[in-house]
């Protein structure tokens, strides 16, 4: 799945992405419990489920805190372009902000990825 640029036209809405995500968690999760008779059902499966749900939540934050980066660095540059802005220095700030937080975001997935490439090539 490829995902267009970040933010701006054609970007993809970063908040409708995690919520997509968590969704697709908890759909996870409620599947893999449904599917097991409740006697079945440990303590150390709910809190699996727990932590799944856990690192959902941390990576939906941390997506819309990327949008949120996005948005501000758009706006001042808008002002910077207008003349409504008074120190160009916030918008680079803004802007290196953003910056950093999509290389790193991006960084993670990469590595997310290599390592589900490496797990489905382990042989059985």
């Amino acid at each position: 799945m490829s995902v267009p640029a970040v933010g701006g036209a054609g970007g993809v809405n970063l908040s409708q992405l995690a919520a997509m995500y968590r969704q697709q968690v908890i759909d996870g999760t409620q599947a893999a419990a449904g599917g097991a008779s409740s006697a079945a059902t440990t303590g150390a499966d709910r809190a699996a489920a727990g932590r799944g749900a856990d690192f959902a939540s941390s990576v939906g934050n941390g997506l819309e805190q990327l949008e949120q980066l996005d948005r501000t660095a758009s706006g001042k540059a808008v002002q910077a372009a207008t003349g409504d802005l008074t120190d160009v220095h916030d918008y680079v700030i803004a802007a290196t902000q953003a910056q950093l937080a999509t290389e790193l975001t991006t960084t993670v997935r990469n590595k997310a990825l290599d390592a589900f490439n490496d797990i489905m090539r382990m042989p059985l």
